[in-house]
C-alpha cells in the first residue's frame, strides 16, 4: 500500500473523475484497483489528494505525448526508461519498457538500456541521449561539454529542451513514486542488515 491515503471515487474532486472514468471505468479505484496495463493504479488515487497537483501531472503526460513535440518518440522513450533504471523506480522502468515496444524500439535495445555503456546496438544519437539522461539523473544536471556537443550535432535546440524537460519530469515522478511507495515501487528497501551466525545483535570481536 502507498504511504499516503488514497481517494475513492465518492470523495474525488469532480476534476479528477474524468481520468478515473478513463482508467477504471465505473469501478472505485481504491476498493477495486487495477489498470489495463496491470498496475494497481494507486499513483492516480494518491495524487488525487490534491486536485491541482493531479491536474498538473496529467497535463505533463499530455505534453510529452502531444504530436506537436519535435523530439523523436523513440529517443524520448529511451530517456524515460533510463530514468526509471537510474532512479531505481520499478514503476517508471517497467511502464516505459512497454512504451518502448509501443514506439517500435527493438527488444535488443530495450534489454540493453540498463547496460547501454557497453552495448553495441545503440546509434551515436541514442548513446548521446542515454549519456545525457545519466548526467541529468546521476549528476544533477552536470553535463560534460562532450556529451552536450554530441546532442547538438544531432538535435535542434528545441528538441534538446523538450527532451530535457521530459526527462527531468520523469526523474521527479520516479523519485515521488519511490518516496510514496506507489504502484510497483511499493517495495521494502533491499539494503538491510543480514543476521550473523549468532543473531541480529551479534557483535564483531576485535582481535
Amino acid at each position: 500500500m502507498p504511504r499516503l491515503r488514497q481517494v475513492p471515487r465518492e470523495q474525488a474532486d469532480k476534476s479528477v473523475l474524468p481520468v478515473y472514468d478513463l482508467l477504471f471505468g465505473d469501478r472505485d479505484p481504491v476498493s477495486s484497483p487495477g489498470t489495463a496495463t496491470g498496475t494497481p493504479g494507486d499513483w492516480w488515487t494518491v495524487f488525487a489528494l490534491v486536485p491541482e497537483v493531479f491536474e498538473h501531472a496529467v497535463r505533463g503526460f499530455a505534453l510529452y505525448r502531444n504530436p506537436a513535440r519535435k523530439i523523436n518518440e523513440q529517443l524520448r522513450e529511451l530517456g524515460q526508461t533510463r530514468v526509471g533504471w537510474a532512479r531505481a523506480s520499478q514503476f517508471v522502468f517497467s511502464q516505459h519498457c512497454k512504451s518502448c515496444r509501443s514506439a517500435g524500439i527493438e527488444e535488443e535495445k530495450i534489454q540493453a538500456i540498463a547496460s547501454w555503456q557497453t552495448a553495441e546496438c545503440f546509434s551515436p544519437i541514442e548513446r548521446a541521449i542515454l549519456a545525457y539522461t545519466d548526467a541529468l539523473v546521476y549528476d544533477g544536471g552536470r553535463v560534460a561539454d562532450g556529451v552536450f556537443a554530441a546532442l547538438q550535432s544531432h538535435l535542434s535546440d528545441e528538441e534538446i529542451l523538450e527532451f530535457t524537460y521530459i526527462v527531468a519530469m520523469y526523474d521527479m515522478h520516479a523519485v515521488m513514486s519511490r518516496a510514496l511507495r506507489t504502484e510497483f515501487d511499493d517495495r521494502d528497501d533491499p539494503i538491510v542488515e543480514i543476521d550473523g551466525p549468532e543473531g541480529p545483535r551479534m557483535k564483531l570481536k576485535v582481535q
